[in-house]
């Protein structure tokens, strides 16, 4: 999978799911075949699609949409 196919599929599920998704149900739900998310990656999506990733239950981390952000995107 390259940069591009996992922007997209992040940014289109993200879109979705006002509430936000953890990597693990994003990993499981797009199929993707990482264990973990590359933190290079992970500041580009902050910068083109507004990603932002706030505390969850327990250690997870929810990930979701700057909706600011998305309205300019």
């Amino acid at each position: 999978m390259q940069y591009v196919e996992f922007k997209s599929a992040i940014h289109k599920h993200l879109k979705a799911r006002r509430q936000g998704a953890t990597w693990v149900e994003l990993r499981e739900t797009l199929a993707l075949p990482y264990d973990r998310p590359c933190p290079e990656w992970m500041k580009l999506l902050e910068q083109e699609i507004g990603l932002v990733r706030r505390k969850g239950a327990g250690r997870a981390l929810v990930w979701g949409l700057d909706r600011a952000a998305e309205k300019n995107h």
